[in-house]
């Protein structure tokens, strides 16, 4: 498991930031949804509530523990974009931290609302995508990869 940036745990930690869940189906093909209760747990692992067991994320979810396959979290402000790729390690269906995120979802959405489950993710690899960034890292890296042929004639 590796650590997260500061500045990645305070946008995990904010409301206004959008987190984005990335899984494959069997065939390898991507599924992406936005789950905004994407956050952080004191031990350094990535927790989210999943709302329903037949969604294809879960399902995506079982199948990358099952087998070993890595997820993706993106987490963006619209300045600042972080991905994380982490192994799915465990599927709450009771107990405490089920209990807070279940709390959280009926004081966000209603007092009927419900969960299935909650995911924990440990977090393997941390990579700044903000446009900036990754600009940088690509000019320093392959400075004549990235100029067009006509910017070079000036």
């Amino acid at each position: 498991m590796v650590s997260l940036p500061e500045e990645l745990k305070k946008l995990l930690e904010r409301t206004d930031t959008v987190k984005i869940l990335g899984t494959v189906d069997e065939k390898g093909n991507p599924h992406v949804v936005a789950k905004d209760s994407i956050r952080l747990l004191d031990d350094g692992t990535i927790a989210y509530a999943e709302d329903l067991d037949s969604s294809r994320s879960n399902k995506n979810m079982v199948r990358s523990i099952w087998f070993d396959k890595l997820v993706s979290i993106n987490v963006t402000n619209g300045e600042v974009s972080y991905q994380i790729k982490g192994k799915p390690v465990k599927c709450l269906i009771t107990g405490p931290l089920f209990k807070e995120f279940l709390i959280k979802e009926r004081e966000r959405l209603g007092g009927d609302s419900d969960i299935q489950s909650v995911w924990i993710v440990s977090p393997i690899e941390v990579r700044n995508e903000s446009r900036l960034v990754r600009r940088k890292e690509e000019w320093s890296e392959r400075p004549f990869f990235n100029i067009h042929l006509d910017r070079l004639k000036k």
